[in-house]
């Protein structure tokens, strides 16, 4: 049944994707409509992280960003699914690298680089940076399986759009090491905005004015593998066409357990404060509260 559901599911979008963007983008708007209109997709827990998010804007002001984030999310939908047959010479017309030469510069002494971005933009269209740098040779990510087998199998196959090498969660730190240890140089792709699952929730910083839960696990591999850590800063400057600057994250002057993942999520909160409705309001980012232990 699982095969057969696979197949179903992947054909539909195989032929939704040999269609244009500009058509693409028609379904998009009426997919908005639907998602926010409508159904109402998750409404209220958008609004409630946005109005907690920015304490001191106006509700039309969440109003204006509540709708314009809707309609970018129904945009990254079909942009998704475009990857199913997209040409490398339309990717990288949208998808505009602004310095590889840095990911060249920290790759030069063959040591390891540690990627962060967030849910920022179009996070699945942000591999098609890897085409324009040659060292490392090897990219990574690290993605955590959905619980739908076969969406999590439509998934990865989407993503072999880009040669990058897919490592679930729980295999990164073992697959990672291992590979240190053969001598290959990698590039790590995180996206460590996610909260951390109820068990691991034992590190905590403001972010967006609220308590927030954060990962430490790239910051920890990427200390045994002696990396370096950097930053991809995305913006959406028009509809279908992004903007992505690497950052090499600096050291704060104080010292602090897990550095270069507290800078990382100040550099992400400034990327999201200067164009708010281009993150996933929609994930449940603070289901949960600090324990009173873990207060300062």
């Amino acid at each position: 049944m699982e095969k057969v559901k696979y197949h179903l599911i992947w054909g539909a979008l195989s032929l939704v994707a040999l269609l244009p963007l500009s058509v693409l983008y028609v379904i998009s708007d009426f997919m908005y409509f639907v998602l926010y209109k409508i159904i109402g997709y998750r409404k209220k827990t958008v609004r409630d992280n946005l109005l907690k998010s920015f304490p001191n804007r106006s509700l039309e002001e969440i109003k204006d960003i509540e709708r314009k984030f809707f309609h970018h999310l129904s945009d990254c939908i079909v942009e998704t699914i475009k990857l199913v047959h997209i040409s490398d010479e339309e990717i990288n017309r949208r998808v505009l690298v602004t310095n590889p030469e840095l990911i060249e510069e920290l790759a030069s002494d063959g040591r390891p680089i540690i990627l962060y971005m967030g849910h920022y933009g179009n996070w699945e269209w942000v591999q098609a940076v890897t085409s324009h740098y040659k060292r490392p040779a090897i990219n990574c990510e690290i993605y955590r399986p959905l619980h739908d087998k076969v969406m999590d199998k439509i998934f990865l196959r989407i993503r072999s759009r880009f040669p990058n090498m897919a490592i679930p969660q729980n295999q990164a730190f073992r697959s990672l090491l291992r590979m240190k240890q053969e001598g290959k140089q990698v590039l790590v792709g995180f996206i460590a905005d996610q909260r951390p699952n109820s068990k691991n929730l034992n590190h905590w910083t403001t972010f967006l004015h609220q308590d927030t839960a954060y990962a430490v696990g790239g910051e920890e591999i990427g200390n045994r593998m002696n990396g370096h850590y950097a930053y991809l800063e995305v913006e959406k400057y028009k509809r279908g066409h992004f903007r992505m600057t690497f950052k090499k994250i600096p050291l704060p002057q104080e010292e602090l357990e897990y550095p270069y993942t507290l800078q990382f999520m100040k550099m992400l909160e400034e990327t999201i404060e200067r164009a708010p409705e281009y993150w996933l309001w929609s994930h449940k980012r603070w289901r949960f509260s600090r324990p009173e232990n873990l207060k300062k």
